[in-house]
């Protein structure tokens, strides 16, 4: 199921980076793992010059964090969020 990056552009030149922190087990991060799986090869197809990490770690409340030029960063809270919910934050960025 490819739904998510159907609407999906590229980023915007100035993202450098994207890093994506989820728990492998907890549930606050179920829409995570299914945004990860699902979405992980359209957004490196899309975007092949973009770093986008993911970062696994027990117990950790999911949040992405978006890195970009001259070291600015910003991050969203991914908490309890669905997978179609996740895509349209991550498209924000």
């Amino acid at each position: 199921m490819r739904l998510f990056f159907q609407r999906f552009a590229q980023f915007s030149p100035n993202l450098k980076e994207i890093r994506i922190h989820l728990c492998p087990k907890g549930k606050a991060s179920e829409g995570v793992r299914e945004y990860v799986a699902k979405s992980y090869g359209d957004i490196k197809s899309k975007n092949p010059s973009v770093p986008v990490l993911i970062r696994e770690c027990g117990g950790i409340q999911p949040i992405v964090w978006a890195r970009y030029e001259k070291g600015k960063e910003t991050s969203l809270s991914l908490t309890n969020l669905s997978a179609s919910e996740i895509a349209q934050h991550i498209n924000k960025l």
